[in-house]
């Protein structure tokens, strides 16, 4: 069964939670890796979701040790809205 790997970075504008993490995360761009695999059987190119990944801390933090957390795309999706729902600070 094929499987594929996609990379890409979200950018939170504001401290965000996530039920996986003790704490907040600070504001910045963070690596998500999102694992699927190739759904057998179809006349057609379909893939499932397997895994969503977030590398904390966010990139270009210098001094933290780093950890992967996966999370559900629904929360992630959330969280997103979230911060873009929050009012920009002054």
């Amino acid at each position: 069964m094929g499987a594929r790997t996609t990379e890409s970075t979200v950018t939170f504008r504001h401290p965000f939670k996530l039920s996986v993490l003790d704490a907040a995360q600070p504001a910045g761009i963070y690596r998500l890796v999102i694992e699927e695999e190739l759904i057998p059987d179809v006349s057609f190119l379909a893939w499932r979701r397997t895994a969503t990944m977030l590398h904390t801390p966010a990139l270009f933090t210098s001094g933290e040790s780093g950890q992967v957390v996966t999370i559900t795309p629904e929360e992630l999706a959330e969280a997103l809205q979230t911060d873009r729902d929050a009012p920009a600070e002054a």
